[in-house]
């Protein structure tokens, strides 16, 4: 009997140019969306569109330094590790993205 094969996958998702410094863009995806932060230093994170706490769209947050803040009630999410911040506790499900040549790559897992 043969295993499940399990590949992982990169799709391109457009130019980082894209996605405005300190903002976001969501992806929807079959699973859910997904927001794509880019921070002022160009750095490109990925986390589920939905806060922790009461399911506010990430990606009409505000970027600052590597955290995002949610626009319903102002928890601050990290946006390397999804976690929420300060006292508050919770965490939204962080996807792998990479940049190359300027392309926006975002993971995801394909089973054979």
């Amino acid at each position: 009997m043969d295993g499940l094969r399990v590949e992982k996958m990169f799709v391109d998702i457009g130019m980082v140019e894209d996605i405005p410094r300190l903002g976001a863009r969501s992806i929807r995806t079959p699973d859910g969306d997904i927001a794509v932060f880019r921070t002022a230093g160009d750095d490109v994170y990925a986390l589920r569109d939905k806060c922790p706490h009461k399911g506010g769209p990430l990606s009409q947050g505000i970027v600052h330094g590597t955290s995002v803040t949610c626009p319903l009630h102002a928890w601050v999410i990290s946006l390397q590790t999804g976690e929420a911040l300060g006292l508050d506790s919770g965490c939204t499900k962080r996807f792998e993205v990479k940049v190359e040549n300027g392309r926006v790559l975002l993971a995801y897992w394909k089973a054979e």
